[in-house]
C-alpha cells in the first residue's frame, strides 16, 4: 500500500519543519555564544577571509596553500573548542542539530554509492499513517512497563507472568542486537495483549517501525487484496511491508474465521519475517494442541522452533476491573 502523495507530502512537510525548527536553535545559540564571547564571532569571520585568501594563492599557483589552510583552520577550529569550554559550553554545542542523527532530517540515507533509502524515522511515520498506529499510541499511554501491575497475580500465575515480563524486557533491550519471536498463549484477560503494548511503546519511542495487527483485521486485509486483481501494487506493498517492518504484533490469533487461506498466509509471513530475521510477537488465547490442529503442522513447527514460548494464567483481569470499578 504506497503512500499516496498528501500522505508523502505530509511526512516531507514535517521534516523541513524539523530543519527550520532546529536552524533557529542553533541560530539561537550562536547568538548567545557571539555575545558573551566576543572574539569567538572574529574567529568565524577570519575563516572565510582565510580561505579566500588561499584559494586565490592556489589559483595562483602556490602548492602548498592548501595545507596552509588546513593546517590554519585545524588551529581556528581548536581555539573556538578552547574558547566554548572556557565559557562553560560544551563542544559541540554549536554543532548542527538534528533530530535524527541518521538521515539528519531528510528521511532518506545515502550509501556510499550514492543511492538513496527511506531512514528509519521515516519507514515509522510511514507505518503510522498506512496502517492508522495511532490507536498504538493511545493504547501504550495506558498499558505500558510503568503502569505494569503483579497485584492480580498469585502463586504459579504470579510466576509465569513475573517470568514473562522478564523475558519481554530483555527483548526490548537486545532488540537490535538479538533477533527473537514472542509467543504469548493462555486464558483469556491474563495479560498478553497488555505486554505486547509493553513492548510496541518501548520500542516505538526508540524509533523502531511497528505494525500492530488484529487476526482478523490482517487476514481481512490480506483476502481484500488477494482476491482483487485491481490490487496488484497494493497487495505487493502491503506484503512487502509486513514482510520488513521491524516489529510485527499480531493480536488475538484464532479470533479469525481459519480456513486454507488464512493458514497459507500465515505460514508465508512467519516464513518470510523470520527468513529476514524481522521479529514478531504472537498472542492467542488458543493452547498449543489447538494451535497445531487449526494451522497445520508446519505453522505449529515454525512458532515452537522460532519463537520464546510464555504461557500466561490468571484471573480474567479485565473482568476483573469492570466488577471493580
Amino acid at each position: 500500500m504506497p503512500l499516496s502523495n498528501t500522505q508523502y507530502d505530509a511526512i516531507i512537510k514535517k521534516y523541513e519543519d524539523t530543519q527550520s525548527r532546529n536552524r533557529y536553535l542553533l541560530d539561537k545559540r550562536m547568538t548567545e555564544v557571539y555575545h558573551r564571547i566576543p572574539e569567538y564571532e572574529e574567529l568565524d569571520r577570519s575563516v572565510g577571509r582565510l580561505s579566500v585568501t588561499q584559494a586565490r594563492l592556489a589559483l595562483d599557483g602556490d602548492p602548498d596553500a592548501i595545507q596552509r589552510l588546513r593546517s590554519s583552520l585545524a588551529d581556528l577550529s581548536a581555539r573556538k573548542k578552547e574558547l566554548l569550554a572556557g565559557a562553560g559550553y560544551p563542544a559541540d554545542y554549536l554543532d548542527p542539530i538534528y533530530t535524527c542523527a541518521l538521515c539528519q532530517d531528510t528521511g532518506y540515507i545515502t550509501s556510499p554509492r550514492g543511492t538513496k533509502t527511506k531512514c528509519r524515522c521515516f519507514q515509522q511515520q510511514e507505518v503510522a499513517l498506512l496502517y492508522e498506529q495511532s490507536n498504538i499510541r493511545e493504547m501504550v499511554k495506558r498499558e505500558n512497563f510503568s503502569t505494569l501491575s503483579y497485584e492480580y497475580y498469585q502463586g504459579e500465575d504470579l510466576d509465569r507472568f513475573t517470568k514473562c515480563v522478564k523475558i519481554c524486557q530483555n527483548f526490548v533491550q537486545n532488540f537490535e542486537q538479538d533477533y527473537r519471536n514472542l509467543f504469548f498463549y493462555g486464558t483469556v484477560g491474563t495479560g498478553k495483549s497488555f505486554l505486547s503494548g509493553c513492548i510496541a511503546g518501548e520500542l516505538l519511542e526508540k524509533g523502531q517501525a511497528v505494525i500492530y495487527f488484529s487476526a482478523t483485521g490482517l487476514f481481512d486485509s490480506l483476502a481484500r487484496y488477494s482476491f482483487d486483481a485491481k490490487a496488484k501494487d497494493a497487495l505487493y506493498s502491503f506484503c512487502k511491508d509486513l514482510y520488513d517492518c521491524d516489529l510485527l504484533i499480531i493480536d488475538d490469533l484464532g479470533t479469525e474465521v481459519t480456513n486454507s487461506f488464512v493458514a497459507s498466509q500465515l505460514f508465508s509471513l512467519l516464513n518470510e519475517r523470520h527468513l529476514r530475521r524481522k521479529a514478531t510477537i504472537i498472542s492467542t488465547n488458543l493452547s498449543l494442541e489447538e494451535l497445531r490442529d487449526r494451522y497445520s503442522d508446519r505453522v505449529f513447527s515454525r512458532i515452537i522452533s522460532n519463537y520464546t514460548v510464555c504461557k500466561l494464567t490468571g484471573p480474567d483481569i479485565r473482568m476483573y476491573k469492570k466488577r471493580n470499578n
